[in-house]
């Protein structure tokens, strides 16, 4: 009891630690300081830390930075310097090294190409003809009906592309549970092309029995069982907004489906811990009636 104890009360304080960490990457602080904010002996922290998380805290800033800096290449004007500079790195040679490792092309490449997954084709303009030649089919949609799942839900406010903490937060909090991660999903209640970054809702989420039980800012939620219409994606996370326009501004139109109330779900088939985010792979799921 006293060890189920212990391990509880190292996953709450590495939750403070994370949300810490993300809220200062252009300035991390060190393992010290890190450890006091989880009232940790900074003599163990680093152990305690890669034994609940899996990672080290350096992999874990890395993988923060390479994100964020993916997102600003996608969606910013900020130059590769100045990019670079944010992510830690005195000059472009270094960075571009490590984006290659995380995303296999260089900075630079990736943002003429917008990205590394698969482009969606433009949404049809109604006064083009309608021989017009584009790919209609850079993502495939299969109907499926999905049964309800009882998961774990931690809510996350603002920006949808910064969920990867929580995430991670809740990722700690399981590992102090011994519960296994063995399949995640973001909900995400509000449209972020009408809704105002500060009152965005979402969810992070990992799968659970029914009856496990649950306290603090980790609460039961279910999510509902039914048609939905699943497009897979691959590729980073910060890529997303493109399978999103395709399938509202060219499948759904065309496909004689009507989308359901509820939320969009993700669901997230491989472990981004683990692999580059070229190989990561989301299940995004639109409700249908």
């Amino acid at each position: 009891m006293q060890q189920s104890r212990t391990r509880l009360g190292h996953a709450a304080r590495l939750e403070r630690v994370v949300a810490h960490m993300a809220g200062r990457l252009d300035q991390p602080p060190t393992l010290e300081q890190l450890a006091a904010v989880g009232h940790f002996s900074p003599w163990h922290f680093h152990r305690v830390y890669r034994g609940l998380m899996g990672e080290t805290v350096a992999e874990t800033l890395r993988r923060m930075r390479l994100h964020r800096a993916a997102s600003e290449l996608l969606h910013g004007t900020a130059t590769l310097a100045t990019i670079a500079r944010r992510c830690g790195y005195s000059a472009t040679a270094p960075f571009n090294r490590a984006f290659v490792l995380a995303h296999g092309m260089p900075p630079g490449e990736y943002r003429r190409r917008g990205g590394l997954g698969a482009s969606a084709p433009p949404v049809p303009n109604p006064r083009q003809q309608e021989d017009r030649h584009m790919d209609t089919h850079a993502y495939q949609v299969t109907i499926e009906t999905r049964p309800d799942i009882d998961v774990a839900a931690m809510a996350h406010h603002g920006d949808y592309e910064q969920i990867g903490t929580t995430f991670d937060k809740l990722g700690a909090w399981a590992a102090g549970h011994g519960i296994a991660e063995t399949r995640s999903f973001g909900v995400y209640h509000d449209d972020p092309d009408t809704t105002d970054e500060a009152d965005r809702r979402s969810d992070a989420c990992i799968q659970i029995g029914p009856d496990v039980a649950l306290e603090g800012a980790v609460r039961h939620a279910r999510i509902p069982g039914g048609r939905y219409a699943v497009l897979v994606h691959t590729g980073p996370y910060a890529e997303l907004p493109n399978p999103y326009r395709w399938l509202f501004g060219e499948w759904l139109p065309g496909s004689g489906e009507e989308a359901g109330d509820g939320p969009m779900v993700e669901e997230y088939l491989n472990d981004w811990r683990r692999l580059p985010p070229s190989e990561w792979r989301t299940a995004v799921c639109l409700p249908l009636r």
